[in-house]
């Protein structure tokens, strides 16, 4: 846990405590909640925050040779902190001067600014305030407060959810239309970049078989470029950002460029496309597990599949275009040809599709009815509790049963 972040959750439980005291004890409840309000309302990096104006703190010190007393990272502003200091004071007045400079910036830039500091901005500003020192700028009144460089951009994994604009969270519509710079997957519909404002830059992946590598790369490189001009980025992706989507290695990426990187879950398509598909990836009786994994694992490699159990649902994502190899996989993990299972194809799009059928006539169904991307299969007995027919190889079902879905003009 972020080591200054304990203190102040410290600080607030003492808060807490010293509420409910004061209540005799009538108020404990209502100052666990005061409590939690506040360490919630607290900024997620202010452990780093502390770190970087400590070491700028210290090498002020350094700077003048001693430790200045009475100034202290916890205290409270003073009748002195602004009080003037001339020219012809002494040496031991100017000393004091410079931490006084540390704690104006402390106590009058925004905490939300100052928690975007950076090992960069800290050097700046100690460059400044020296250049403030050899300049004889630093002798009035008017202390200066520091410029920090507004030139470190922003970067967000946006969910864009499984294809429906609605199903987009009002966070990463919000992100989307503040954002300079969207790099979009290929797989995103059109009616949710139809939701990016027209004086944004798009750069869609050129993602193909072969080509994923040096395509993610792409992105990366457009990113960083962006970033380094201090541009807001957003990293759309279809579904949610961690689950097959790369996100986490594209915060690692980020990260040791020396960019934070924040994260907008989206509603994944391993649960929104069962559910519109009408299958209940858990139910009572015959479905007491569900597992998620992807057809195609790193450098195109058959990955390793769950194996069979009567009470799991098996959600595989990525592997409609190997569904000949994929059956024979998971044969040899236990699942019988006779295990109901789903094609869904484009969840939530106006052109949905879903395939239903068996393992033994799943590859033959897409043969005959084509492909339309992006899609998963969906497998076990959980796909046959609302819908099953005993009797046909397969059932295709086009669309959603719900017109409210349509009600706005999406295309």
């Amino acid at each position: 846990m972020d080591p200054s972040r304990s203190a102040y959750q410290r600080q607030a439980r003492y808060t807490a405590q010293d509420l409910a005291h004061h209540t005799n004890g009538q108020g404990c409840k209502l100052a666990s909640r005061i409590r939690r309000e506040i360490v919630s309302a607290l900024p997620p990096n202010l452990g780093e925050t502390c770190r970087l104006l400590g070491s700028l703190r210290t090498q002020l010190q350094k700077d003048d040779g001693l430790h200045v007393s009475g100034i202290g990272d916890d205290s409270e502003q003073t009748k002195d902190l602004n009080t003037l200091i001339l020219d012809e004071e002494d040496f031991q007045a100017s000393k004091t001067r410079r931490m006084r400079w540390l704690t104006q910036l402390c106590e009058y830039y925004p905490l939300s600014r100052l928690t975007q500091l950076g090992p960069d901005d800290i050097s700046t500003l100690l460059e400044q305030y020296r250049q403030e020192e050899s300049n004889n700028k630093a002798s009035t009144n008017d202390i200066p407060i520091p410029v920090l460089s507004s030139n470190r951009g922003t970067l967000t994994l946006v969910g864009a959810g499984p294809g429906h604009p609605d199903l987009l969270t009002q966070m990463a519509l919000n992100a989307i239309n503040t954002a300079d710079l969207v790099l979009a997957d290929k797989l995103i519909p059109a009616e949710v970049l139809a939701l990016i404002p027209r004086r944004t830059e798009i750069f869609i992946a050129r993602k193909f078989p072969g080509n994923a590598e040096k395509a993610q790369q792409e992105l990366q490189e457009r990113g960083l470029a962006a970033l380094r001009q201090g541009k807001s980025v957003i990293r759309l992706k279809q579904g949610d950002p961690y689950i097959f989507g790369r996100g986490g290695e594209e915060v690692l990426f980020f990260r040791a460029q020396g960019f934070k990187v924040s994260v907008i879950p989206g509603l994944t398509s391993a649960l929104t496309a069962t559910a519109l598909a009408g299958i209940p990836a858990t139910h009572r009786g015959v479905a007491d597990q569900l597992v998620i994994c992807t057809g195609t694992g790193r450098n195109g490699a058959l990955p390793q599949l769950p194996e069979y159990s009567k009470t799991k649902t098996a959600v595989i994502l990525m592997a409609l275009h190997r569904i000949d190899e994929m059956v024979v996989a998971l044969g040899y993990v236990g699942w019988g040809i006779d295990v109901p299972c789903a094609v869904v194809e484009r969840a939530s799009c106006r052109d949905q599709r879903v395939i239903r059928t068996r393992l033994r006539d799943v590859a033959r169904a897409i043969e005959v009815e084509g492909s339309r991307p992006p899609g998963l299969l969906v497998v076990g007995w959980a796909c046959h509790v609302l819908n099953s027919d005993e009797k046909a190889e397969w059932i295709v079902e086009e669309g959603l049963d719900a017109e409210f879905w349509f009600t706005s003009d999406v295309s």
